[in-house]
């Protein structure tokens, strides 16, 4: 592995747009390491007028990709899968620097980010449609499917890498250009891949990379622009919802992945013990800052006890520290934002009875430390049971019967995903199955899969990233009529 400095050096910080392009002006913005508080480096503050730059550069280059064979297509993204896995190490250590995780964290973020790359490159050649004969006899059928065209990709900062690669690796294998707009504070992972995406034979303008500290005035003139075909969205429900109001004016395809308030319910046959080892995963996974985070722990109140007392257990076990300290199993809070709100959400749950089995109070210091903290007896007025806490908090509920259960983990505006932990097939799949959510994990603490599809129902949003289906996001339908 290089040096923290050496491997800084070596990233680009302007904008990508065709290869490396000062901002108009020259005007730069600095990223932050959570750890310090400190400046890294300065990376390129882009303009409305730079991000039409883009969008000219992908214009430009929409047909021929879409015309270059879909095997050639699907090599590029190979070949970029591979340099992505070449450099592990590299990615890792940027990723820890300027959102702060632990070093395995990011090292499994790589894996699982670069995954995309592999698993759309085999999609590439597989995008089928149809030939029939009409039901009357009379004519033919044939559907055709095309890329989109031009697509716009706002990144969040929680999976620097892997939140920009699912949307770069389908609209890619569909023969789609892309500009992607990273989120300000975690800007220099998605410039590598850029950078390593041209290494591996990808042409100019396929795909651009525009850093700003004002999101809404650089895309602003993108969505007004009815060259734009496509807006993909990973964030906050609030501004998914905004965007979706201006995407509206063009009427563009749009795809949102919004919010969670993912319950984990433990019903009174589960294996506690596998159901702690699960609750740490879902839990403290990228520190918390995960969409598919378990938000609340509802559990049945014969077992509450004993799964309490071996959580704060395990959790007890966990190493708060500098993402990049071998040691560090739990790194900082992106910023002191987060920091402020997970300290408030905690906080008003105490004040309205919540007990603190485990931790409750951030340390203080340089860099945005909280730990990782465990709540009992949490009120039904408790913010915390409403709202996203996007930190290492867990907090715990009681419930009797499986239908209390149910409702109480279908009782939020958002449905992206569930955990249950159960004994009983059938209490399995008739829970699943009754839960208001895109996803569900059964008797498992992880269920992110490249080959599955991701996405939720109700606030948390629409479209799939993933699976089979996350390559039919980028791809128009359109049905040919034969005499």
């Amino acid at each position: 592995m290089v040096s923290e400095s050496e491997l800084l050096a070596s990233v680009p910080t302007q904008l990508w747009i065709g290869g490396p392009v000062d901002a108009t002006g020259g005007a730069t913005f600095p990223v932050e390491n959570p750890a310090t508080g400190e400046p890294l480096t300065h990376v390129a503050d882009a303009s409305p007028e730079d991000a039409v730059r883009a969008l000219d550069a992908a214009v430009a280059a929409q047909d021929a990709w879409a015309a270059t064979p879909a095997r050639e297509r699907g090599e590029i993204l190979r070949a970029v899968y591979e340099r992505i896995i070449a450099r592990t190490e590299d990615f890792a250590l940027l990723m820890t620097l300027e959102m702060g995780k632990a070093l395995p964290e990011s090292r499994n973020e790589v894996r699982y980010g670069a995954e995309f790359f592999r698993w759309f490159s085999e999609e590439a050649v597989r995008i089928h449609g149809r030939y029939q004969t009409a039901p009357t006899g009379a004519g033919r059928i044939i559907v055709h499917k095309q890329p989109v065209g031009p697509c716009l990709a706002i990144t969040p900062w929680n999976f620097p890498l892997a939140m920009g690669t699912r949307k770069i690796g389908p609209a890619l294998a569909a023969g789609c250009t892309m500009i992607v707009k990273p989120a300000s504070a975690t800007p220099l992972t998605m410039l590598l891949l850029a950078q390593l995406c041209s290494e591996a034979g990808l042409p100019d303008g396929v795909l651009s990379v525009i850093t700003s500290s004002h999101s809404g005035a650089v895309t602003e003139p993108l969505l007004n622009d009815s060259r734009l075909r496509k807006l993909t969205f990973t964030g906050s429900t609030g501004v998914g919802k905004k965007l979706v109001e201006k995407s509206a004016n063009k009427l563009l395809r749009t795809s949102m992945e919004l919010g969670g308030n993912a319950p984990f319910v433990v019903f009174d046959d589960a294996d506690i013990d596998e159901a702690v080892k699960g609750a740490m995963l879902a839990k403290l996974r990228n520190g918390g800052e995960a969409c598919t985070a378990a938000n609340r722990f509802h559990v049945h109140n014969s077992v509450r006890e004993e799964f309490i007392e071996k959580f704060a257990a395990a959790m007890s076990e966990v190493k708060l520290g500098a993402g990049a300290d071998p040691e560090t199993t739990l790194g900082p809070l992106i910023n002191e934002e987060q920091l402020t709100t997970v300290s408030e959400l905690v906080d008003d749950a105490v004040s309205k009875g919540a007990q603190v089995r485990l931790g409750g109070k951030a340390p203080g210091g340089p860099g945005y430390y909280y730990p990782a903290t465990l709540l009992s007896d949490v009120p039904e007025g408790a913010r915390i049971l409403s709202e996203e806490v996007f930190g290492p908090v867990a907090p715990v509920i009681g419930f009797d019967t499986e239908e209390q259960g149910l409702a109480a983990a279908n009782d939020t505006e958002f449905g992206l995903v569930a955990y249950i932990y159960t004994r009983d097939l059938n209490r399995a799949l008739r829970v699943a199955e009754g839960l208001e959510s895109g996803m569900v994990g059964v008797n498992r603490g992880v269920i992110s899969d490249p080959a599955a599809p991701f996405g939720g129902v109700k606030e948390s949003g629409f479209g799939r990233e993933g699976g089979f289906e996350g390559i039919e996001e980028y791809l128009s339908t359109k049905y040919i009529a034969l005499q």
